[in-house]
């Protein structure tokens, strides 16, 4: 029986890796991005591979959106299987910078999101008492940094919220699984002046794709509830 995931955030960085390592493994792969000429970019990518996708162009911090490309992908791809809860966004700024604004969208993006797409595909997974959802935190979930008092937050909110849910959702057979990685080289990363590091030697989003597909594949009577992912030799 083919399996589906979700993944939001999905046609740059981590998850778009995240879809093609997915698709490659067997799984039918719903796309969810702000950007829907990105998104069908994507699904047409996954199909010249002979992977069966889906796409959806939403801002999944949005209650209605999140809602619409549920659903959309539902219709599409049948029930989520898999949720990976991976859409992001980094503002590294000093605090005096740090605006209101800048706060708002790094938390709507980064927490607010795992709230409506998890409340999205919850009932339907306890119903089946089955499913795995994936929420990609940060070692900053752990840690802060220098510029980084809005999305050191934000990933600390991720932790906490995959610990609660976790706890809620076991004894259904659910499983959550929060991802921290150190520095991937993203775009997200490389627009940041205020962190600097060597592209060369920090992770690949393929390197957090592979374990994230991992975790999933572990034998549905194992839960690994959180991952931190470092480079060998930063």
């Amino acid at each position: 029986m083919t399996t589906t995931a979700l993944i939001t955030g999905a046609t740059q960085g981590i998850g778009r890796a995240t879809a093609l390592a997915l698709g490659r493994a067997g799984y039918r792969v719903g796309l969810c991005a702000r950007t829907e000429s990105n998104v069908e970019d994507l699904v047409n990518e996954l199909a010249r591979e002979g992977i069966e996708a889906a796409g959806a162009g939403a801002d999944v911090g949005e209650p209605d959106q999140a809602t619409r490309a549920v659903d959309e992908l539902i219709r599409a791809l049948g029930q989520i299987d898999v949720l990976v809860n991976n859409a992001g966004v980094l503002i590294a700024k000093p605090i005096e910078e740090l605006t209101l604004e800048d706060w708002d969208v790094t938390m709507t993006t980064n927490v607010r999101s795992l709230y409506l797409m998890t409340r999205a595909v919850l009932p339907s997974m306890r119903r089946r008492k089955s499913g795995t959802i994936v929420n990609v935190s940060s070692l900053a979930g752990r840690n802060g940094f220098a510029g980084g008092t809005a999305y050191t937050a934000s990933k600390h909110a991720v932790l906490g919220f995959s610990r609660s849910l976790m706890l809620e959702t076991r004894k259904d057979n659910i499983r959550v699984i929060a991802i921290c990685p150190g520095s991937v080289d993203t775009g997200m990363l490389r627009d940041q002046s205020m962190l600097k590091s060597d592209p060369h030697r920090i992770l690949k989003p393929a390197d957090v794709a592979e374990t994230i597909v991992h975790a999933i594949n572990l034998p549905e009577r194992a839960l690994v509830s959180e991952l931190d992912i470092r480079p060998t030799n930063p």
